[in-house]
Order: structure tokens, then C-alpha cells, then sequence
């Protein structure tokens, strides 16, 4: 028996908090199943309480699951629904996992371990079968998928704060213990969906696609008809052409390119080139072909990147920045800077003076040890941490609508770094020299210089890993300097952002500041008005039909699928046009890394299939409106209220007191 399994402590030979809480909790469920009638619900509170506290540690579901038979006998579950196993609905459990009562999310745990225990034969249950839980665990999973693998969002982290990860993890051994074939059909939608987006960050991707190839390779998994729509998943990491269709490993492939001529290498380049474009991700052979393509045939890199005409030029007038790029970044570890790349060049942002020497300055630049620790901590030290920046750097230049926030509050510095990506991008590029070279980063507020060394703490508690390489270094110094533009807006009336906004994000942000809430109160005032001022400004029918130029921060009201109010957000307005059904849209950025929400009364955030473009989301026009609260124009574009009908007014004012505005509006 190992030092883990006695569960000792390894420097002490004392028992780990895992043991010390297994024997509180066995201590309580006997208490519990002696209880008389009178004292059942407090004896009861306390299993609970060590339950969650079980749940937080590594290896806690595994030793209630354990457990579970001995805690339902004892009543654990007496006087609730969950005290009748058959009678409950797969459907209803995302409600209890993401409740913000941790009572709630804990006797939901209970359940599905104790329902794991019978599915796996291992607990005899009067009322449900093993083959009857297990259904009900595999729908469980299914319909859980986008927290199985995601982060969470907005409304579980205010709502929940560490519950949200009690929750995943139960998820995530559910799923080790149930297995992933009975959730593969599930789970092929849902990558799709999120690769509709465009995301920086692929790796929960890339591990739930490598789950899936494991499952078809193993010869002990049937999964019978299931799985059917992975084969252009997986082949798109692990062999997207017929030269590595059987996944031979890099140096065998490598062997097949060399004894390749100019016509099999061309198929090989558009190949993979397909592959990637059709999937948004890159296999690590597309990276070692670009390699081989560099030495002595580099005329097919742009088959290799699937570039058209846009990129191609761009290609050739800067053939010597592009190669020196290429020979950075074309390496089975940091392959997706690939895709970052012929975005870019497609992009042809190039064309910007500023952006070549800034690139040739990347190239070059020496990281801080500070820097390099960051990046070794999140990325391991497979490549060089110069390599993973520029990989980076890519991708956010390349998918400016691709970066998220990650699991941290920090959506206005996931905000900003999209704006500049998109709108400016050397002065990105400058803000990553600042950040990685020199620990720093130096803004001005109204003329005064902020410098994220001399700032207080910003948003994010703590600085966070689970981010790209740019947002890695810069999000921490972004973030410390926008709370210290919050604090020198401290005893000004109204919104801080009416200020910190333009200062923040850049000059084309509209110094005209519109805000439907009451600062003091929290309650709406002239929602109504807001609301022309919004259609005015925004919407092709009541402005000119003038096209939005720049995008425009914004804020928005976020509520949950059952059009709760959750909080205040950050996104920025793209654009507004009508969609495939040529109803008006507004098209979105929201720095989550899935913006597919549903924000309850319909409101249905949609990622594609609407007319969206890569990384946007976008709702009917009236529906946006409703969960907005924080706008810019600007000022000199002003003009009259618009004119909207009663009837789409009254629409929009609906939504909003079927939701958020429930308690801040007065009676209709």
C-alpha cells in the first residue's frame, strides 16, 4: 500500500484532510441512522456539510460514491424528491448543479453517486435497476456536456463561486466511471458547436476529440452506432491526409515526405490545408509538413495554409517575415499558430506599416524570468517560452474574436485585447512587448499615467493560468490598471465606465455615454428613452443605414435560463444586420470562451447558423436591447429620438420585465 492509498501525509505520516473528513463523515451517517424522528433534520445538516467539504477535495466523489448506500439508509435523502430515484428527470439536473444553495448542489451529488453505485452494481437498489441508472447517468452526462468540458460562466462563478467546480468535478468522474462512449454522439455536437467559434484556446477541445479516438481504438469499447460524425473530427488531428491516415507517428511521416515529389507534396499542402480550415484546428503533421516545405520547397506554403489571393499577396511581399515566423512556430507543439498565421494573412493587416517591424521585434524579444515562469507554469516546457508568445501573438491577431476570458473576471481586459486585435492591432503588439519584456504596462486616464506596477489589485483574485499566452502575460496588468481607473472615478455621479471606457479601450470609443440604470438605486430609469437613443444609433433603419466602423464597448444585463439576473457584463457591439431571415441583428462579441447562452424568455444567444462570422454571437435586435444597459456613441452623431413602433417598443420592455427588470421597474 502506497503512502496515497493509507492516506497518510507524506512529510508527517499524519492522515490526509481526505481521511480525517472520511471518518467525521462516517461518524455523522451513524449518527444519522440512530437519530430519533426529533433530531434527524440537524444530524442530517451535518452529513451535508461534511459532504460538500468531501467534494472539494481530490478523490471526495470517490469516497462518497463509496459511501453512498450507507448514507441513503441512514436517510440522507428522507422528505425529499431525491428519495425517489425513479421518479427523477436527467433534464432537471443542470438546475440543481448550478444552484447557487449548496444544499442543493450537494444532495444532487449524493444522488448521482449513489445512482453511479447501482449502475455499477455495486449497491442493490429497491427501485431503480443498474441498467436504469445508468440511462439516467448517461443523459445526465450528455445534457451536462458544456460543463463537463467548460469553464464556468458568468452565472455560476457569481452565483456559485466554488461550487461551480464541485460540480464539474462530479462530473468529470461520472464520466470516468460511466464511460465516454455512451456520451460520444453528445459529445460530437457539442465540439462542433464550439468550434464554430474560432477559439484561441483548443486544448479542452483537442482533449475531448482524443478522448473520442480512444474510445474507437479500443476493441473492448462497442459503441455500437454512436460516433458516426467523429471521423472528420479526429482525422483533422490525427490524420487529415492519406499520407498519416493511420496515424504513423512524425518521424515516419517525416520519412514519407522526403520520398514525396512536387504534385504529391501539392495534394499533401491542400490537404492539410482543408483539414484545417474546415475544423479550425491544426494537426501536428500539418506542422512538420510546413517544416519540410520550408527547406526546399517553400512555393507551397501557401497551399500549405489554404491562403487565398488576400493572403497569397501578402505572403510574398513579406515572404522573409513569414518564413522567419514559420520557422518559429511550425512545430507539433505550438501547430496551431498555423491556423493564427493564415488568418492573419488573410487579415492582410500586414499592409499596416507599423505591423511588419512589430513583428520583427517579436521575433527578437527577450522574455522577463517573470514572463517565462508564467508561461512554463501553464504551458509546461515542451517548446521555449518565446515560441508559446508567438503562437499567441498569432492566433490574436489572427482571431481577434477568438480570445476569452477564461475562468476569472476579467472581461474587460478579454475585452480590450479583441478590440485592439481587431482595430489596432501594433498598439497589441506594443502592450505584449510592455507585458513580457518588461513586467509592465503603462495607460493614461484623462492625461495621468497608470502603471499596472504601482496599481492596487485589480478584479481577478488571483493571477490566472487557464488563459491564452498573450492574455497569460497581459490580462493581469490590464486588469490592475482598470481598477485603478475605478478607483480615481471614486465620488463622480453615474457609471464609472463613462469614463474609464474611452480611456481604457481606445479613442474611438463614443465619449457619448448612455446608461438606463440608476447607479444609487439600481433601478431602471427612462428605460424607454435609452432605448431610442440605442435604435438611433445602432439600428441600419433609424441611423442612415451607416455601418458600424469600429467596435463599441457595451454592457449588458446577463441573466440565466430562467431570466434571473446574474450580473453586469462586458461585450462589444460588432455590427448590426439582417439576418438569414432578414429580421435586424445585433452581432456581438462576449469575451466567454462559448458565447452560446441562453438567457432565459427565449433569448437564445446564437454562435452560428444566424449569419454570424467566426467568434461572433448575435440575437434579434429587440432581444439585444433588452439585456443592454451601457452604451457609447459618439457624441457629434447625436440626434433625434428615434421612432420606434409601439409595438417592437412594447416588445423590448417585455423581455426586460419578464427578466431583469422585474424588480427594477414599477408596476405596468
Amino acid at each position: 500500500m502506497t503512502i496515497k492509498d493509507s492516506g497518510e501525509s507524506h512529510a508527517t505520516g499524519e492522515p490526509s484532510r481526505l481521511a480525517r473528513l472520511e471518518l467525521q463523515l462516517d461518524d455523522a451517517v451513524a449518527r444519522l441512522a440512530d437519530a430519533p424522528s426529533v433530531s434527524r433534520v440537524g444530524r442530517a445538516g451535518r452529513v451535508f456539510d461534511i459532504a460538500r467539504r468531501v467534494l472539494m477535495e481530490p478523490g471526495g466523489c470517490g469516497t462518497l460514491e463509496a459511501r453512498a448506500r450507507a448514507m441513503e439508509e441512514a436517510g440522507i435523502f428522507e422528505g425529499s424528491d431525491w428519495a425517489r430515484p425513479g421518479i427523477l428527470l436527467p433534464t432537471l439536473t443542470r438546475h440543481s448543479l448550478t444552484s447557487p444553495e449548496p444544499m442543493t448542489v450537494v444532495i444532487e451529488a449524493l444522488s448521482e453517486l449513489r445512482l453511479l453505485a447501482v449502475a455499477r452494481e455495486d449497491y442493490a437498489h429497491p427501485q431503480v435497476s443498474s441498467e436504469q441508472a445508468r440511462s439516467y447517468l448517461t443523459q445526465v452526462l450528455a445534457l451536462n456536456l458544456s460543463m463537463l468540458f467548460g469553464p464556468p460562466s458568468e452565472a455560476e462563478r457569481e452565483t456559485q463561486g466554488k461550487l461551480a467546480l464541485v460540480s464539474r468535478q462530479l462530473l468529470a468522474h461520472l464520466s470516468e466511471r460511466i464511460g465516454f462512449e455512451n456520451v460520444i454522439d453528445s459529445m460530437i455536437d457539442e465540439i462542433w458547436r464550439l468550434l464554430k467559434q474560432r477559439p484561441i484556446q483548443t486544448e479542452t477541445i483537442r482533449e475531448m476529440i482524443t478522448r473520442i479516438a480512444l474510445c474507437q481504438a479500443d476493441p473492448e469499447i462497442d459503441l455500437g452506432t454512436s460516433g458516426q460524425g467523429a471521423t472528420r473530427l479526429v482525422s483533422s488531428l490525427f490524420g487529415p491526409t492519406q499520407a498519416c491516415s493511420e496515424d504513423p507517428g512524425i518521424d515516419i511521416y517525416e520519412e514519407r515526405l522526403a520520398m514525396m515529389d512536387g504534385a504529391a507534396l501539392q495534394l499533401e499542402a491542400t490537404g492539410m490545408a482543408r483539414a484545417m480550415h474546415d475544423t479550425g484546428l491544426v494537426s501536428a503533421y500539418h506542422a512538420v509538413l510546413v517544416r519540410y516545405l520550408l527547406k526546399d520547397h517553400d512555393h507551397l506554403i501557401s497551399e500549405a495554409l489554404g491562403l487565398s489571393a488576400t493572403g497569397r499577396d501578402c505572403l510574398l511581399r513579406f515572404h522573409p517575415l513569414i518564413r522567419a515566423l514559420l520557422a518559429r512556430v511550425a512545430q507539433p507543439e505550438t501547430d496551431q499558430a498555423l491556423y493564427g498565421l493564415a488568418r492573419l494573412l488573410e487579415r492582410g493587416i500586414l499592409y499596416q506599416p507599423p505591423i511588419p517591424p512589430a513583428l520583427w521585434r517579436q521575433l527578437g524579444l527577450p522574455l522577463s524570468d517573470w514572463s517565462r515562469a508564467r508561461i512554463k507554469a501553464a504551458y509546461g516546457d515542451m517548446v521555449d517560452p518565446e515560441a508559446r508568445l508567438l503562437e499567441g501573438v498569432l492566433c490574436m491577431l489572427g482571431q481577434p474574436l477568438g480570445v476569452g476570458q477564461g475562468n476569472n473576471p476579467t472581461c474587460q481586459s478579454a475585452r480590450a485585447l479583441s478590440m485592439w486585435g481587431w482595430s489596432d492591432p501594433d498598439y497589441l503588439l506594443q502592450m505584449v512587448t510592455w507585458a513580457a519584456r518588461d513586467d509592465g504596462i503603462t495607460m493614461h486616464f484623462e492625461g495621468q499615467p497608470i502603471s499596472s506596477c504601482d496599481s492596487g489589485e485589480g478584479l481577478s483574485p488571483t493571477l490566472p493560468l487557464d488563459l491564452d499566452p498573450v492574455s497569460l502575460l497581459v490580462v493581469p496588468h490590464l486588469d490592475r490598471i482598470y481598477m485603478e481607473m475605478g478607483r480615481r472615478c471614486i465620488g463622480r455621479e453615474g457609471d464609472p465606465h463613462r469614463w474609464i471606457n474611452p480611456e481604457f479601450h481606445g479613442w474611438w470609443t463614443g465619449r457619448a455615454f448612455h446608461i438606463n440604470v440608476d447607479v444609487a438605486t439600481g433601478m431602471l430609469i427612462e428605460p424607454e428613452t435609452f432605448l431610442r437613443h440605442f435604435y438611433a444609433a445602432y439600428h441600419p433603419h433609424y441611423n442612415g443605414d451607416q455601418p458600424l466602423i469600429h467596435p463599441q464597448p457595451a454592457g449588458i444585463a446577463v441573466t440565466d435560463s430562467a431570466a434571473r439576473f446574474i450580473g453586469w457584463h462586458a461585450i462589444s457591439i460588432l455590427r448590426a444586420a439582417p439576418g438569414p431571415d432578414d429580421h435586424m441583428r445585433i452581432y456581438f462579441f462576449n469575451p466567454n470562451n462559448d458565447s452560446g447562452q441562453n438567457w432565459g424568455d427565449g433569448v437564445d444567444v446564437s454562435t452560428d447558423g444566424c449569419g454570424e462570422r467566426f467568434g461572433e454571437a448575435s440575437l434579434p435586435f429587440a432581444q439585444f436591447a433588452s439585456r443592454l444597459y451601457i452604451f457609447h456613441q459618439d457624441p457629434q452623431e447625436e440626434g433625434r429620438l428615434a421612432d420606434i413602433p409601439a409595438a417592437e417598443l412594447d416588445d423590448v420592455m417585455g423581455y426586460i420585465r419578464r427578466s431583469w427588470g422585474a424588480e427594477r421597474l414599477p408596476p405596468a
